[in-house]
């Protein structure tokens, strides 16, 4: 959903994820905007502009969700737990106490309008327009 993106570059792009993990709402994706599979495929080139990308959004979401910290993660292959085949970083917010890592539940489809609850206040954060063509 356009609504969803946050950021765009020349080779990379970042959306708020359409699933969200109990008490961690707001997780953004950054993605190459050229195919890649996983990690062993990406250029130097894309792999920079994931990482730097993923460093300001990171930044974005610290000082617009009133988190308290963030988290990283991407997968590769299904014994590294990848199930979409698409590269693609997760960064979630970090709460005292949230569970992310405790698995205490699904992820769930997150509410179009309460995704771009968040996505406007990132938008903003990384001085973005309020709508990405």
């Amino acid at each position: 959903m356009p609504s969803d993106v946050v950021a765009v570059t020349d080779r990379a792009f970042a959306r708020i994820a359409p699933k969200w993990w109990p008490g961690n709402p707001g997780g953004v994706l950054v993605i190459p905007r050229t195919h890649v599979e996983n990690i062993y495929d990406l250029s130097p080139e894309d792999g920079f502009a994931v990482w730097d990308l993923t460093q300001k959004v990171a930044i974005g979401i610290r000082s617009s969700y009133g988190c308290e910290g963030t988290s990283i993660r991407q997968h590769n292959e299904p014994a590294g737990g990848q199930d979409v085949w698409h590269l693609h970083v997760h960064v979630f917010p970090r709460y005292p106490g949230d569970l992310l890592y405790q698995r205490h539940g699904d992820a769930d489809w997150a509410d179009s309008d309460l995704r771009e609850t968040f996505a406007s206040r990132l938008r903003a954060a990384l001085g973005m327009p309020s709508v990405l063509d």
